[in-house]
């Protein structure tokens, strides 16, 4: 999944910004079952707020 992100800046300023694609890891809550994507190191699901999840 590529995602696309906009910019803007304020001024007289400009500048060129490559933002390399990012994977979107699968998850599992182990408290409430909830599945999701999720990127990051520290992955909190969304439905409970768990800290308590696994990469599927």
């Amino acid at each position: 999944m590529k995602e696309v992100m906009l910019m803007c800046s304020v001024g007289d300023v400009s500048f060129d910004l490559d933002i390399e694609e990012l994977e979107m890891e699968r998850y599992r809550c182990n408290e409430c079952g909830n599945k999701f994507d999720a990127i990051g190191e520290k992955v909190v699901c969304p439905a409970c707020q768990s800290e308590n999840v696994e990469k599927i």
